[in-house]
């Protein structure tokens, strides 16, 4: 998915809160959109899965079930 520049990899687990966290909000739940994972965006944000997850949800974002593409049993 596209890069953009939302590590905060030299600040790990330093609050976020404010207009720091609107801005993230709006990338995450952009990308997430866009078919990246909660772990993909975890990753590539330096933050937790569960984070992420708490932030999406805050933003109203529907998450997509687990899993990924549901495959049908062959006869």
């Amino acid at each position: 998915m596209a890069a953009t520049d939302t590590s905060t990899t030299n600040d790990k687990g330093r609050r976020i809160v404010g207009a720091e966290r609107a801005t993230l909000a709006r990338n995450l739940v952009q990308r997430y959109s866009q078919g990246e994972s909660i772990r993909a965006l975890a990753t590539a944000t330096g933050r937790s899965y569960g984070f992420v997850h708490r932030v999406l949800t805050e933003s109203g974002v529907q998450l997509r079930q687990r899993g990924g593409a549901r495959r049908r049993k062959q006869a």
